[in-house]
């Protein structure tokens, strides 16, 4: 199936290759990102040298967008490779030059119609109190976010996040283009001649800072780091309520074709991080996820077990793991602590008001009254 939002690009040849953990947690595939960038500015074909005023960042051969790998090192590093992004320019100040992942942009003056290409810079520019002119859906859904509604405005569909609609793109005459290298790295060079575009190295774990990647372009930066301090004391008040008596946490979310148990390097993973609230052991480690059969559920068990569905139920193994006997064996089961939770903002909102919805669902239910 095509990858979510917080998921890695698989080619057919890469999508298959599975790295088993043989200690603790046999028989969980393990799923990441190592090998996403040989020099994290690696060329984007033509460079993007029209309207955007881009140039392909040097060091390092072109590399495809879907020549990843599960597993590695550089899953981990990415946000090292994001702490030269950004600009020099003081608030305010155009034209100003940003540099991404694709190299550096020019932004002539402040952009006031900006598309997005994920979920996470949508909710980054929402955030932020710009409305987006045009943006993809997810193959799981083909509407707006509920928790974006209100304040997103009525922007155009331009196609989704695995098939752009180049032309839908280009009719809206934006003036700025938000996404990531993992996405989109293959329409970097006609994207940037449509307008000038900033990319991420990849949505997800990082989004933080994504969120100050994509508030540069506006100059908007103190605002995000506004925002991003206001989270960082909602999730410390829940873990100072907790105390000591820190209960463990499984986000566990059917997908068509697998059922997967997040892990530290995801959007969830970070916000259970900044409590902290610990997972089992077999989550403990720097990937995305590790996937599970149903005949596996019981690796699940955590003293709470929070589990969201992409797109239809109907389409996912859900019903038939919540109605079997294994699933009524876990603790968090008969305890009543599994939870079903909203998969758009816990698994795929990859972004600053996403985590304040996810913050607020788990203080209301490990830490009532924080």
């Amino acid at each position: 199936m095509p990858p979510t939002s917080d998921d890695p690009v698989l080619s057919p040849r890469t999508s298959g290759r599975r790295r088993f953990l043989t200690a603790g947690i046999a028989g969980g595939a393990v799923l990441g990102l190592g090998g996403l960038l040989t020099a994290c500015g690696s060329s984007g074909g033509s460079g993007g040298s029209g309207s955007s005023g881009s140039t392909p960042a040097v060091g390092g051969s072109s590399l495809n967008q879907k020549s990843v790998k599960q597993g590695g090192d550089d899953y981990a590093a990415v946000i090292e490779k994001m702490k030269g992004f950004g600009t020099d320019a003081a608030p305010g100040v155009y034209p100003r030059t940003l540099r991404h992942a694709m190299g550096e942009t020019v932004l002539p003056a402040r952009p006031t119609r900006v598309v997005v290409l994920d979920t996470g810079e949508l909710d980054n520019v929402v955030a932020l109190g710009i409305q987006p002119v045009g943006i993809v859906y997810t193959d799981g859904s083909k509407s707006l976010p509920s928790y974006l509604k209100d304040k997103a405005g009525s922007p155009a569909a331009v196609g989704t996040i695995n098939s752009l609609n180049l032309e839908a793109i280009a009719a809206l005459k934006p003036d700025l283009i938000l996404g990531s290298q993992l996405r989109a790295q293959d329409q970097y060079a006609q994207l940037s001649k449509i307008a000038p575009t900033v990319f991420s190295l990849r949505p997800g774990y990082p989004w933080k800072q994504n969120f100050l990647l994509n508030a540069s372009a506006f100059g908007l930066e103190a605002e995000a780091k506004t925002q991003l301090d206001a989270y960082q004391a909602a999730a410390a008040a829940i873990g100072a309520k907790l105390g000591d008596k820190r209960p463990t946490i499984t986000p566990l979310r059917f997908m068509p074709g697998r059922t997967r148990l997040y892990a530290e390097l995801s959007f969830i993973g970070t916000i259970l991080t900044d409590v902290p609230l610990p997972q089992p052991a077999i989550e403990q480690v720097k990937e995305l996820a590790v996937e599970v059969s149903p005949e596996q559920i019981d690796k699940a068990d955590a003293d709470w077990i929070f589990y969201g569905v992409y797109g239809s139920p109907s389409s996912t193994n859900q019903d038939a793991v919540l109605g079997g006997a294994l699933w009524k064996t876990l603790g968090a089961v008969k305890s009543g602590q599994a939870r079903p939770v909203s998969d758009e903002t816990w698994f795929l909102g990859l972004g600053v008001m996403a985590a304040n919805v996810v913050l607020n669902d788990l203080k209301g239910f490990v830490a009532p009254g924080s």
